[in-house]
């Protein structure tokens, strides 16, 4: 490692950026002030001014915004919010749209996607050419007898294939749905079999890390195993023309692309699905999670506009699969008109510029990354803003984990010292974050800047009520349009309720522990299913992960806490150490000491292992609530699915210290 790249700790909520003027100036959250002034005659001297607005006029904030964004309706909304009960909140009711169509809205000869992959050079597809691929698949799907909530799934890596067939089923209203091919056919089964699609899209294969693995076999599997298929498409990506003999109902995707007439967009209810999402399916049956066209498109105008300070010119990357929420956030980036750049291949393969080397060459303006991306950079020591030309970078986003205040300092001195750096929480369950970057804050070491507008975000103790300066739960105290309308199979909402609301009744509760400062930012811990409780002290893993890993010889680590139903437990902590490295006496002592001295006494581990391996699921996430039911002696068909794991093998360990543990 060079150490010369490695930041040195830095204290939580050092001030490490702030805008200048011109910035604030010209910032599109300024402009729509600007706007609101004019307009509206409502004047905000501050961002969270604004924020407690739009989060108390929940109707004007979102009505605003509506009007703001030039929204293309079929027909109008009687009124913006008909009842405002979590769950069962009823957005424009009476309004008719369609999603697609405000993706398609721009037709030029602009870049609407640039791809690359580790089997496909660096690509471009025009706005214009994305119409017509649109439109030729979409009439396609209408022969197959696809229509208005119809179910269409896709089997897909991240390339352009999947926008136009993600597309297409929207502009029809259809509701999509997709898988990555690195999944497991159990795991996709078990998603598309809950929803009943009636085509699917699929690749033959796919390349990882340069090695080839084919498909085919698995989705012979799932079309078996998901009796609604009628027909599959094929996308040729590891062979040129790949044998369909496993798949008579198949069509190679090439076949599609004929002359079609005009796309007539379906309009649809605002509260129409759009997609379905599904949660990460480690521990039980993925939560088949139903989003709307007209939320999403709200919400992630709102969100790439005024958060992440883009518009039509940018463009927009965030390396991500095709299983992860963060596809879908980039997709629309076409709504603001804006290019977006895809990227299918292992991140670190050949080396960890890959992504780096990406931005550069497809001249991007804003990278999105995990954390745990950006922790494996600062191990490596790489100086991305040295080896490559980033001039164009004016924005970075963190999601996934929480980022620690080290790498927020890597990035300001590795990657540009006038980044924009936003930390971004939310997820799967809503499809955006509600607590994200703001243009016109300063950036802090370890801090998200701030609730997103229109996001009634606290921290909430025990008896659920806001705390500031205090660790407690994320949650939402009012709702946001993109918000799921539900989940699939679950009528009489009991799954969704249990999800979010049985905890803080009428309040959503998201699962991580968080703390909210006097400046109104956030610092998140991690899950709190997840929680260290030493002594009735708690607290997230996060922090935990932050020590730990700054020592060399540590590539990655686990903490878990074995208590349970209020019992205490054993505190143990698992290591996968930097190849040549070894647990020995000295090693040890120095992270006890570590932990002693930077986080408490009380915090010190009981055990330490060496482990091959953390378990992780397919979007890179620490799986610490499953590796504590197994160490529990939980059966493991109970606890987790290995198909939607990145490196299943790596539970071999914990299996097999489950029974010493238990004795």
């Amino acid at each position: 490692m060079n150490q010369n790249a490695q930041s040195q700790t830095v204290a939580e909520g050092t001030l490490l950026w702030e805008p200048n003027g011109e910035r604030i100036e010209n910032a599109r959250v300024t402009r729509f002030l600007r706007w609101m002034e004019e307009k509206k005659n409502l004047r905000f001297s501050s961002y969270q001014e604004l924020w407690k607005w739009s989060t108390e006029d929940l109707e004007g904030f979102w009505g605003s915004l509506w009007e703001y964004f030039g929204i293309k309706a079929h027909s109008p909304y009687s009124r913006v919010l008909a009842d405002r009960s979590m769950p069962g909140a009823r957005w424009f009711p009476g309004a008719t749209l369609n999603y697609a169509e405000h993706a398609l809205a721009r037709r030029d000869q602009h870049p609407a996607i640039i791809s690359k992959s580790e089997l496909r050079p660096l690509s471009t597809l025009t706005f214009g050419d994305l119409y017509g691929q649109v439109a030729s698949v979409a009439a396609a799907l209408r022969s197959m007898g696809v229509g208005k909530g119809d179910r269409v799934v896709g089997y897909m890596p991240n390339i352009e294939e999947t926008v136009v067939a993600g597309l297409a089923a929207a502009s029809i209203g259809a509701i999509w749905a997709s898988c990555a091919p690195e999944f497991g056919e159990r795991s996709v089964i078990e998603r598309f079999q809950q929803i009943g699609p009636k085509v699917l899209f699929a690749t033959d294969g796919y390349r990882f890390g340069g090695k080839d693995y084919s498909r085919i076999n698995a989705v012979a599997e799932i079309c078996r195993n998901v009796p609604e298929l009628k027909r599959v498409v094929v996308t040729p990506y590891v062979e040129p023309r790949p044998a369909l003999d496993q798949l008579p109902n198949a069509v190679l995707w090439q076949d599609l692309q004929t002359e079609a007439p005009d796309l007539v967009f379906e309009p649809v209810p605002f509260d129409h699905p759009l997609w379905v999402l599904f949660s990460s399916g480690t521990t039980g049956p993925p939560k088949p999670i139903v989003h709307g066209h007209g939320g999403v498109i709200l919400e992630h105008l709102k969100c790439i506009e005024l958060h992440f300070d883009l518009d039509r010119n940018d463009r927009l990357f965030w390396f991500t699969t095709t299983g992860w929420m963060m596809w879908n956030f980039v997709m629309s980036g076409l709504i603001q008109g804006m290019t977006i750049i895809l990227y299918d291949g292992n991140p670190l393969y050949p080396d960890i510029g890959t992504l780096w080397r990406l931005a550069q060459d497809a001249r991007a303006t804003y990278y999105g990354a995990s954390a745990p991306f950006i922790h494996a950079c600062m191990k490596d020591g790489i100086r991305p803003g040295r080896k490559f030309d980033l001039s164009r970078l004016k924005g970075l986003a963190s999601t996934g984990a929480p980022l620690s205040p080290e790498g927020f300092q890597w990035v300001y001195e590795n990657i540009g010292p006038d980044i924009h750096l936003g930390s971004y929480c939310g997820g799967t369950d809503i499809c955006t974050g509600f607590l994200g970057p703001v243009p016109l804050l300063p950036v802090h070491a370890g801090e998200i800047q701030a609730a997103c507008l229109g996001a009634r975000a606290e921290a909430l103790d025990a008896e659920g009520q806001p705390v500031v300066n205090e660790v407690g739960e994320l949650a939402l105290t009012a709702p946001m349009p993109s918000m799921p309308l539900y989940f699939w199979n679950d009528p009489d909402g009991e799954r969704y309720r249990q999800s979010y609301f049985d905890h803080f009744p009428g309040v959503w509760r998201h699962g991580d522990w968080t703390k909210k400062t006097e400046r109104s930012s956030f610092v998140v811990y991690g899950r709190s299913d997840s929680t260290l409780n030493r002594s009735g002290v708690r607290m997230g893993a996060s922090e935990f992960y932050r020590v730990v890993e700054e020592l060399e010889e540590v590539q990655d680590s686990m903490i878990i806490d074995t208590g349970h139903s209020g019992k205490p437990g054993r505190l143990l902590l698992f290591l996968q150490l930097r190849k040549g490295d070894e647990l020995d006496h000295d090693l040890r002592s120095r992270i006890i000491s570590k932990i002693r001295r930077q986080i408490s006494p009380r915090h010190s581990p009981d055990e330490i292992y060496a482990v091959p391996e953390v378990p992780k699921t397919i979007n890179d996430k620490k799986m610490e609530v499953p590796v504590k039911r197994i160490l529990a002696g939980h059966e493991e068909r109970k606890v987790i699915n290995r198909d939607a794991m990145a490196n299943p093998d790596s539970l071999e360990f914990f299996y097999k210290l489950a029974p010493r543990l238990n004795r």
